[in-house]
């Protein structure tokens, strides 16, 4: 029996002894000495999710203070912003003037270009000054600019008698400039009074990038040192308001909505601009509704959008957004606002290459208002003050 007995209890401890072995070299493998899992290292895995990391090393100082946590200088701003967003930074003004040049030489210098062409040739006949006529047409310059830029050229190049391309291209430079006349002010009325905010309105039809415009323009601001308030004054189109709350957020800057669909706009623009002037705000921006249906209902509700606001302060500025796009539609609508209210500057977005650079000409000529501002695509800085010249020497080079 004994003998039966013997090699069972060998064979079990042998097992056991096997399996023991089994167990400590697995957990050799999953877990180095003295990192074995507890609550404390969850609890650093929870806030290296909170701060958006996959993997985080959480030390501890002298106080046992973890030193991953970011406290910011400033909490009074947490209700309104998550910890977790951070406000965008905006670049410079000259940084968003060479970068828009740039994208204009490359987008939008078929007009510059077919033109030199043309007045390089060996021969200058009338076949080719009809090409002239006809490509600053087709570049929605305007019948009246285009015929002033012909006759104007036709004299110089007959006086000059020379076919040098630098100097033609110089000449061309310069009548191009006169046409979109650098006289004009072009500055935006956004300094503060001593009393209160500078008021300035944006108007436009749905669709062009107004709402997006007022965001952008409040980033250029921002980047200019000026405290900003928006007003969502657009209570009639689905989610305008929490479009522009958020452009607000983003770079910090309040904005006064309604929480009510088809509120009267012109209360939120009145209480945009009390808010302003309690806040000593330097600069309030109100977004206006933009529909075009109805030409005479269009007038009541601006109309009484600056009639309101004007019981606190003067508007100072009147901004019409423009597709640049749109072309000749583009002035039909421009015509029909600057009936409703009096404007004061244009704002042409989309001016790349699927625009027209003569509207700019044609918009200023039929309204007798500058361009102040464009936009070359849907970046957060593709805005930035417009300069004739500058505007000019991208279309050539």
């Amino acid at each position: 029996m004994n003998e039966i007995l013997l090699p069972v209890v060998f064979i079990v401890l042998a097992i056991a002894v096997v399996g023991s072995l089994a167990v400590v070299l697995v957990r050799g493998r999953r877990t180095p000495p003295g990192m074995y899992p507890s609550r404390r290292d969850a609890d650093d895995q929870v806030v290296g999710a909170a701060h958006g990391s996959t993997s985080v090393d959480v030390l501890e100082d002298p106080d046992g203070v973890p030193t991953d946590v970011l406290v910011p200088d400033d909490l009074s701003g947490l209700e309104e912003t998550p910890p977790a967003q951070r406000l965008d930074s905006v670049d410079p003004v000259q940084g968003r003037l060479a970068r828009l040049r740039a994208r204009l030489v490359r987008s939008n210098n078929a007009l510059g270009k077919g033109l030199l062409a043309l007045l390089s040739r060996d021969t200058i006949d009338e076949d080719v000054w009809d090409e002239v006529e006809e490509t600053l047409l087709m570049a929605d310059l305007g019948t009246e600019p285009t015929t002033e830029l012909v006759d104007a050229l036709r004299e110089r190049v007959k006086i000059a008698g020379s076919r040098n391309p630098a100097e033609v291209k110089d000449m061309l430079r310069q009548e191009l400039v006169k046409l979109v006349d650098p006289t004009m002010d072009r500055s935006l009325a956004t300094e503060r009074h001593a009393d209160r905010p500078a008021i300035v309105m944006v108007v436009g039809v749905n669709g062009v990038g107004k709402t997006t415009t007022v965001g952008k323009l409040a980033r250029v601001l921002v980047a200019d040192d000026k405290d900003v308030l928006l007003g969502a004054a657009d209570t009639f189109r689905a989610a305008a308001a929490e479009q522009l709350a958020t452009w607000g957020a983003r770079v910090g800057v309040p904005t006064v909505k309604s929480d009510v669909d088809g509120a009267d706009p012109a209360s939120v623009a009145f209480e945009a601009v009390r808010t302003g002037i309690e806040q000593e705000c330097d600069v309030v921006l109100i977004d206006t509704a933009g529909r075009l249906q109805n030409k005479v209902g269009l007038m009541d509700e601006l109309g009484k959008v600056k009639r309101v606001v004007e019981k606190q302060g003067t508007v100072d500025e009147v901004l019409l957004v423009l597709d640049a796009t749109t072309g000749q539609n583009g002035l039909s609508q421009a015509r029909v606002f600057a009936e409703v209210v009096n404007i004061t500057g244009i704002v042409l977005t989309k001016l790349d290459g699927t625009a027209k650079g003569g509207i700019v000409v044609a918009i200023q000529r039929s309204l007798g208002v500058p361009v102040k501002l464009i936009g070359l695509g849907e970046g957060a800085d593709d805005l930035a003050p417009f300069d004739s010249e500058s505007f000019v020497d991208a279309l050539l080079d």
